[in-house]
């Protein structure tokens, strides 16, 4: 006997959306769906997920401090909870999604120099000057593009498969201690 798929309703999806949980659930199929992801496309892949935001040392590529969303928060919305107060380094470099008139004054602000790439439209193209300080910029802010690239290699890409924000922020933290372990274990100069 073959039981009929149900697919969520339309109600159904709003209420998830809102965040919310639809009361007709009953216990087990609250405990097997995951109403804090969201879904957002990267690529043209849409997914239901969670994206970790991370601030790193640019000298010896360690993650300092990470940030765990659902996939609908825009990476600049986290920005300001990254900067570390206690950080030696004023330096801030970012891509150009962090580049906006209440970035740039917060940074101000709070006394960081900002190194944020420039992005241009189809009405504005980039000025010469400005794709050279890009050049320059991307030199130092591809570490972190470097630092995610390991960490696929090192874990083979796998797919978190959790339920849960919590258990999202656990195994990606988990995630990056083993990478700053394998970092810290290229960093150590060899004995022997």
């Amino acid at each position: 006997m073959s039981v009929p798929i149900q697919r969520n309703s339309r109600e159904e999806n709003k209420l998830i959306k809102e965040g919310h949980v639809p009361e007709n659930w009953n216990e087990a199929k609250r405990r097997q769906k995951d109403v804090t992801a969201r879904w957002s496309a990267r690529k043209h892949k849409h997914a239901y997920w969670y994206k970790k935001h991370i601030s790193i040392d640019a000298d010896n590529k360690f993650i300092r401090d990470y940030v765990v969303t659902d996939a609908a928060v825009h990476d600049s919305r986290v920005f300001g909870e990254l900067l570390d107060e206690s950080n030696t380094s004023r330096d801030v470099w970012a891509d150009s999604a962090y580049r906006s008139e209440d970035t740039l004054a917060d940074l101000a602000t709070r006394r960081y120099r900002e190194h944020c790439q420039r992005k241009g439209c189809k009405h504005r193209t980039l000025t010469a000057w400005e794709k050279q300080g890009n050049r320059t910029r991307s030199k130092i802010r591809c570490r972190i593009e470097h630092i995610f690239g390991v960490q696929a290699q090192i874990a083979g890409n796998l797919i978190l498969r959790t339920i849960g924000k919590a258990r999202a922020e656990v195994k990606i933290g988990l995630r990056n201690l083993a990478y700053n372990m394998h970092r810290l274990g290229r960093c150590l100069p060899a004995t022997g």
